[in-house]
């Protein structure tokens, strides 16, 4: 039975690719355009540093992972993942459905802030793996979750310096 799942699975990769590479992008202009997003971090995107290599080597899509950074830091990072509703909170990468981490509140929070951003961990830094599921649903989820975001106080802590625009695949 699992031969079967797997190469059932092998024959709709190519379509769930272009899916995943088609959402993102969309995603990604979205978060682009946000008042409350600082940054963005998609190979896809015209304006990112890495978007001829992109469309060189991966000419039908750039994948599914897209980072952000959330305008409020580090409290609204945290406020961000806890607030979605679609998207999963999971470290993992590559689901069909849509997943999200805040790294320096979870899977980075065990280092001191110098060794996350030694990392491309900032405090702002959101990382997406987004899924197949109807792009609107999931840029409706990431609005109402960027709206709860900007309500959050800052801090002196939430407000600490970022070495800016994050790394791509973190």
């Amino acid at each position: 039975f699992s031969s079967f799942l797997l190469l059932q699975g092998a024959e709709t990769l190519h379509l769930r690719m272009e899916r995943h590479s088609e959402n993102a992008l969309t995603v990604a202009k979205f978060l682009e355009n946000h008042e409350s997003v600082e940054w963005v971090n998609y190979p896809g995107l015209e304006s990112s540093k890495y978007h001829e290599l992109a469309k060189k080597y991966f000419p039908t899509g750039q994948g599914a992972l897209v980072t952000f950074g959330i305008k409020g830091g580090f409290e609204a990072g945290k406020t961000f993942i806890n607030s979605v509703k679609l998207l999963s909170l999971l470290a993992n990468i590559g689901d069909a459905k849509s997943l999200v981490i805040h790294p320096a509140s979870t899977t980075h929070q065990q280092l001191t802030p110098e060794e996350q951003a030694s990392t491309g961990v900032t405090p702002d830094l959101v990382r997406l793996s987004i899924g197949i599921e109807d792009v609107r649903d999931i840029i409706n989820d990431i609005e109402q979750a960027l709206k709860l975001s900007q309500t959050v106080e800052n801090t002196p802590q939430t407000q600490a310096a970022s070495v800016g625009g994050g790394v791509a695949g973190v």
